[in-house]
C-alpha cells in the first residue's frame, strides 16, 4: 500500500482518449481535458470574482482538476450515451463511485483516504464552484467538438456533442461567467472562417433562441 501507485495511475490518464471509437483529427487525453477544465474554471472563477462573488479558489481547482479521475476505471463513455437518461447517467455515477472508492482504500495510505474520497466524489453540485466545474466542463466538450467541426469532420456525433454542450451551458446563464461566455467568447467561435460556419453559427442561434423562449 502506498502513494506509488496513484502516483502512476496519472499517467494512465494520458493513454485514455475521450470520444473512443470515433475518426477524429485531434486525440484529446482524459489528463489534458482535466487541464484544460482547469484553465477554464480558473477563467470563469476569475469573471464570477470581478462581478463580486466570493470563490473558494482552493475548492475550485481541486473540483476541476479531479473530476474525471475515476474514467481511470471506466475509461471515456460518449456524452451523447452517458447522458441518454437520468437512470443511466445514476449507473455510470455509482460505477465510478464504487470503483474509486475501492482504489482509494487499497492504494493511499488510510491517513490520507477520507481526503482523497471528498476529493474524488463528484464535483458538479449547486454551489458557485460545483456550477463553474459544470460549465467549465462543457466549455472545454464544446471546443473538441468545434475543433473537429472547424477540420471538417464528417462524423455528426461531433454536432451532436456540440449541441449538447451548448444546451448545457444555457442552463447556467443566469451566471455572470456564462453571459461573459455568451457575449464575447461564443461569439468570437462563431465569426472564425470555415467549411461549416454557416451550419453551425445557426444551431448555437437556434439552441439559444430555444432556450431563452
Amino acid at each position: 500500500m502506498g502513494v506509488h501507485q496513484y502516483f502512476k495511475s496519472l499517467s494512465d490518464l494520458e493513454q485514455i482518449i475521450r470520444c473512443p471509437g470515433k475518426f477524429k483529427y485531434q486525440h484529446h487525453s482524459v489528463a489534458s481535458h482535466s487541464f484544460k477544465v482547469t484553465k477554464i474554471a480558473q477563467f470563469l472563477g476569475t469573471v464570477e470574482e470581478k462581478a463580486g462573488q466570493k470563490v473558494d479558489w482552493r475548492i475550485l481547482y481541486e473540483k476541476a482538476l479531479n473530476h474525471d479521475y475515476a474514467e481511470l476505471f471506466t475509461g471515456d463513455i460518449k456524452t451523447p450515451v452517458k447522458y441518454a437518461s437520468k437512470e443511466l447517467k445514476q449507473l455510470f455515477s455509482e460505477v465510478e463511485e464504487e470503483m474509486t472508492r475501492k482504489f482509494v482504500e487499497k492504494e493511499l495510505p488510510s491517513e490520507f483516504q477520507n481526503i482523497y474520497l471528498e476529493r474524488f466524489k463528484e464535483g458538479k453540485d449547486e454551489t458557485l464552484e460545483g456550477r463553474i466545474l459544470s460549465v467549465a466542463d462543457k466549455i472545454d466538450l464544446l471546443y473538441e467538438a468545434f475543433g473537429e467541426i472547424q477540420k471538417g469532420n464528417p462524423e455528426p456525433l461531433f454536432i451532436e456533442i456540440y449541441e449538447e454542450a451548448l444546451r448545457t451551458i444555457l442552463l447556467f446563464q443566469n451566471m455572470n461567467c456564462v453571459k461573459y461566455f455568451l457575449d464575447h467568447i461564443l461569439t468570437d467561435m462563431l465569426s472564425e472562417r470555415f467549411t461549416e460556419h454557416g451550419e453551425l453559427s445557426g444551431i448555437a442561434m437556434r439552441i439559444i433562441k430555444e432556450c431563452n423562449s
